[in-house]
């Protein structure tokens, strides 16, 4: 526990310590936000803020667990789905400066990449013991063996989240303090897990090193929100949201918890399918459910201020990831006793 607990205090600081140095880096190098056009009349004025901020979240999170990690193949797993998603993000952010315009990579590249990653992540579980191609029921407790639907069905986790994350990163705070909440949820399981894995001295490494991790990104989130708060110096870009997306994605694979996404990662759920209801509704029937999607945008139009936005989806979002917690405490821990 004291690793874990060292990776989450090192981490915060090194990305509070490096934060100022690093977003003057990203200014005097002119790489800042492009914002839509047929965006908030408000986020124009944020045209320019530096981003590609996820660089100091990896960065700050990486450091820690490379050194303290119990160097298992669950852990680097984890943190190579999250540099995998992170580094798409960040094609993507750099053709956004390169190109002066808030269009990046195409969104099928995006997701032959995501694919790629997948593929990655399916060769490593198959060489990870406690990972099987079953997907677990909670409340009417069934255990579905998915055989080979088990890989395009990672495909989906992965994708999903990634999406969901960066459809949610449009805010200042809103993605950062989401996924803060999430990733602790994570954390819990993943400590709980490896508490009740063995009597002390003889529990599993391969938990340790995804709370290793766990805490190690959320001390980088924590230290990003800390420049990322309103009004925002700097945003994470897609290189910090599809980097989260993915770690998220990795860690409800990795614990078996995959169904508990959808509470865990719940905020992101909503998310994207504001944007999904609000595509299908506008081409069938010409007429918008929302006065701009993602949902979020639908509460700013509403002249909601973007702190009580974020505040009250970091509420939402606690509230959901209470509840798939509770499920895991009273479905997913007695499973494993």
């Amino acid at each position: 526990m004291v690793r874990v607990l060292i990776a989450g205090l090192v981490a915060m600081v090194i990305a509070v310590v490096i934060g100022p140095t690093f977003i003057d880096w990203l200014r005097r190098r002119s790489v800042g936000q492009q914002i839509r056009a047929e965006g908030p009349a408000g986020h124009h004025v944020k045209q320019g803020t530096p981003t590609m901020g996820g660089l100091l979240i990896l960065f700050a999170a990486t450091a820690p667990f490379l050194i303290l990690s119990v160097h298992t193949l669950p852990g680097f797993t984890l943190l190579g789905v999250a540099l995998g998603c992170g580094l798409i993000g960040f094609l993507d952010d750099y053709l956004k400066v390169r190109r002066r315009r808030s269009l990046g990579l195409p969104g099928r590249w995006k997701m032959l990449l995501l694919l790629a990653v997948t593929v990655g992540m399916a060769v490593a579980t198959t060489h990870i013991p406690d990972v099987d191609t079953k997907l677990y029921l909670p409340i009417v407790d069934w255990h579905i063996d998915l055989h080979w639907a088990f890989y395009p069905f990672l495909f989906l986790v992965i994708a999903g989240t990634v999406n969901g994350v960066n459809l949610t990163d449009g805010l200042d705070g809103l993605a950062a303090g989401t996924t803060t909440i999430s990733l602790l949820t994570f954390l819990s399981i993943a400590v709980i897990s490896w508490i009740r894995s063995g009597s002390p001295g003889h529990r599993s490494n391969t938990y340790l090193d995804i709370a290793i991790f766990g805490a190690a990104l959320i001390g980088g989130v924590i230290g990003f929100l800390w420049f990322n708060a309103h009004p925002a110096e700097v945003f994470m870009g897609d290189t910090g949201s599809m980097a989260l997306g993915g770690a998220l994605a990795g860690f409800a694979v990795l614990t078996k918890t995959e169904v508990l996404l959808l509470f865990i990662g719940g905020i992101y759920l909503v998310e994207a399918l504001s944007v999904i209801i609000q595509v299908v509704s506008f081409k069938r029937t010409g007429k918008r459910v929302f006065l701009m999607a993602p949902i979020h945008h639908h509460f700013e139009m509403k002249a909601w201020s973007e702190t009580k936005i974020m505040v009250r989806f970091w509420i939402v979002c606690a509230i959901l990831c209470a509840v798939g917690f509770a499920l895991y405490y009273r479905y997913y821990v007695r499973f494993r006793l």
